[in-house]
């Protein structure tokens, strides 16, 4: 897999670059990754309503949901139990792609989304000033707006998701390093998405959501051995009977140079609301704005040209 964008300039304190490979094939649906990423991260509370798509009660990913477990209906035959049944549930953990090619990091005006020394893209909370920017420029639909604190609830009345004050809450490490102080911003205006843990990798521990799922369905790793295993696992499923199995954003020739976070899959990218080709958006920037600078190179010889001939 290629390496990310800007990780150059990490020199020698560049990482190994790291990843996500989510194994839908034996994904269950607990959900288990959704609670650890909200857990450890302190992400405010969502999903407390039926949304009539089968146990999908987050919907997508969003400001308050960086981790989002789809459940696919089919009425087909289910190729892992050999056709003998009408119906099948397909299950994704959708997360955050942490792209080789950003357009979130390229659009962002302010330095908020940063490339960490991993190959992960992070946005930082106390730099964002909240212009949406990077929600247009990203193919997935990942990065989302924590809307603005409101006034505090009245008596009788509920505070609803993504509404609630900053305020500080410890996080204890199952791995031995002790408590850590975080601080849960809801409502802060800002634009929020997966970290892929930063801080846990800085303390070289696995990302939550990976460290919870109980069918290792979300392995994590570095990006270049979790690519061999996932080529490994697809031709296993393949020779299997399962042809419809195909790994996605595993390319690092596609749109986006390939994803720090890809998947296997057992439908089309579409049946599980993914782009078939995703592009980012900054792909012909420079070829845009070489265009515009001749445009504007023209435009100023014309007006010196009508200038000069009016002199005359």
């Amino acid at each position: 897999m290629k390496t990310a964008d800007g990780v150059e300039t990490y020199g020698r304190e560049a990482e190994r670059r790291v990843g996500f490979f989510t194994d839908t094939s034996v994904c269950i649906g607990c959900k288990a990754c959704e609670v650890a990423c909200k857990e450890w991260n302190l992400v405010p509370e969502d999903g407390l309503a039926w949304t009539g798509h089968s146990y999908d009660n987050t919907g997508e990913l969003n400001a308050n949901t960086w981790r989002h477990v789809a459940f696919i209906e089919q009425e087909a035959p289910d190729p892992l139990k050999r056709g003998r049944h009408d119906f099948r549930w397909l299950m994704e953990s959708d997360v955050c792609k942490h792209c080789t090619h950003a357009g979130c990091l390229d659009v962002c005006p302010t330095g908020a989304i940063f490339r960490t020394e991993f190959g992960t893209v992070v946005i930082q909370d106390d730099v964002c000033n909240g212009c949406g920017y990077c929600i247009t420029a990203c193919p997935f639909g990942v990065i989302g707006k924590r809307e603005g604190r409101s006034a505090p609830p009245s008596a009788g009345t509920e505070r609803t998701s993504g509404q609630s004050p900053d305020v500080l809450q410890t996080a204890v490490a199952s791995d031995g390093l002790g408590a850590i102080t975080k601080r849960e911003l809801g409502g802060d205006g800002g634009m929020h998405k997966c970290t892929l843990c930063y801080d846990r990798l800085q303390d070289g521990m696995e990302p939550a959501c990976a460290k919870a799922c109980p069918t290792d369905s979300i392995q994590f790793g570095p990006l270049d051995e979790l690519v061999e295993r996932a080529r490994q696992r697809c031709g296993d499923l393949v020779e299997a009977g399962v042809s419809e199995a195909r790994l996605y954003l595993a390319d690092e020739n596609d749109g986006i140079g390939g994803a720090g976070a890809f998947f296997l899959l057992l439908d089309e990218p579409e049946v599980y609301g993914l782009p078939p080709q995703p592009v980012v958006p900054t792909k012909n920037l420079g070829t845009i704005w070489g265009a515009a600078a001749v445009a504007a190179g023209a435009l100023a010889v014309g007006v010196a040209a009508a200038f000069l001939g009016g002199d005359e």
